[in-house]
Parts: structure tokens; sequence; C-alpha cells
């Protein structure tokens, strides 16, 4: 192997990616993981050692690091107990994808991460901290702000940007000129064309607020299902529509 030491915090399906990725291009040499978990303590994860808890990173002066949680606001924590810890700015690895382009006038923040088949075109940023997932399209003029996550399969038209720590759901897309706030979430599949404010959770098509999480019945439980804030009809449960029949 070679290439700088690399130390991935957290053990997240994120964490495995980035370790898939240098494993076929070795920018970096991934000598461990470090998660508080302690369930996790003295294991491997794809034959790779985990080191210890975060804590650990203040005896490894000598590697770098890169914070793989899948959630922004996570990946802020995170990055705050570093500092903490003496991690400063440039210990931060940045991974991009080899066969992702940054062309002139694009830039990419420190700890941020490009995996394969995302498309930058024309004047975009990505801030510090950052993940976006696979074939991910930025045109023109887009901004995505610090610890943003940008899942796979996701579009965004020119002039969009992004909040910090906000979260785009797989294969959602979202209109030009229109903003995300910061904190807000948009659900996999969404078509957003209009702006979303900070803090707020919006999914379908054309996206809309939910006043409530949605969720299906799992485990044998399932969860009341509030529509106030959603101006369509609510779904006909199964067995309704069947006694109906």
């Amino acid at each position: 192997m070679s290439g700088t030491p690399l130390v991935l915090v957290t053990t997240s399906g994120l964490a495995r990616e980035v370790l898939a990725l240098l494993r076929m291009h070795p920018m970096y040499q991934v000598v461990g993981f470090v998660d508080d978990d302690p369930v996790r303590q003295g294991t491997t994860v794809d034959y790779v050692p985990v080191l210890g808890p975060v804590q650990a990173l203040r005896d490894r002066p000598d590697v770098q690091v890169l914070v793989c949680a899948g959630r922004g606001s996570v990946r802020e924590a995170l990055v705050g107990r570093l500092e903490q810890l003496g991690v400063d700015e440039q210990r931060y690895a940045t991974v991009v994808h080899p066969g992702v382009e940054v062309p002139p006038g694009c830039s990419v923040g420190v700890g941020s991460i490009l995996l394969a088949g995302t498309v930058l075109t024309a004047a975009v940023t990505v801030g510090r901290h950052v993940a976006v997932m696979p074939h991910v399209t930025l045109t023109h003029d887009d901004v995505v702000e610090d610890y943003a996550t940008v899942c796979a399969g996701v579009h965004l038209a020119g002039r969009v940007r992004v909040g910090r720590a906000a979260y785009l759901g797989t294969g959602s897309t979202v209109r030009e000129d229109v903003q995300v706030g910061a904190g807000a979430t948009l659900g996999m599949g969404a078509a957003l064309v209009d702006d979303l404010p900070a803090g707020q959770t919006w999914a379908g098509v054309p996206a809309r607020h939910l006043a409530a999480a949605v969720r299906a019945p799992r485990h044998g439980v399932s969860a009341r299902v509030e529509t106030t804030d959603d101006p369509r009809p609510a779904t006909v449960p199964d067995e309704q529509r069947a006694g109906a029949a």
C-alpha cells in the first residue's frame, strides 16, 4: 500500500465506501477506523482495525483524518470534538474520486468526499466536510455549504444553494434558483421547485412540507401519520380499500 496514513472517523457505510475507493485508488493508506461504539472496539471492519474511540486520535498526530458520518450534523459535532483533541484544519483529508473532474472555477473544501460519477460543471462551490454520494450532478453556480449531505443520484439545476448540514435524499432533484435551508431534509425521489426553509423536511413530487414523520409498519409497529400540513388527500389503507371492493 502507499499514500499518507489516514484514519476514518466512524465505521459508517460512507466510511466503508471511502475505504473501497482508496483501495482501488490509494491516494491515502487507511490504517484504521475510530468509533465510539464500544461494540466496535477491538474488531475489524472490512479487514481494517478499529483503533479505539474518537479520543484515540489524541495519540495519533502522525495521521490524516476524514470524518465519515452520514449525517452532516453528526460530522459537524465530530469536527468540534476533534478540534478539542488538537486536530486542526491541516490534518483533514479531502477525497475526490479520480474520475471526478473539478474544473477551473470550481472548489471543494477540506474534509469533503466526492464519490464516483459526481459531475461539477461551472463555478460550483462545495464547502467543508460535505459528503457527495455517487452519480450526483452539480451544475453552474451551485453552492453546497459545509456539512451538507448529497445522496446518490441527486441532480441540482443551476444557481441552487444547499444550506449548512442540509440532507438531500437519494434521487431527489432541485429546480434552478432554489434554496435549501440549513439543516433541512429533502426526501428521496422528491422534486423541489420552491425554497425549502431551514430545519424542515419536505418530500414528494412536487416536494411539500411534512408535518410529521411518515413511518411504514415495521417489526409489527406502525406509526400514526399526520397530514395536516399536506393538502394532498390521505392514502386509503389497504384493508379499507379491500373492504370497499
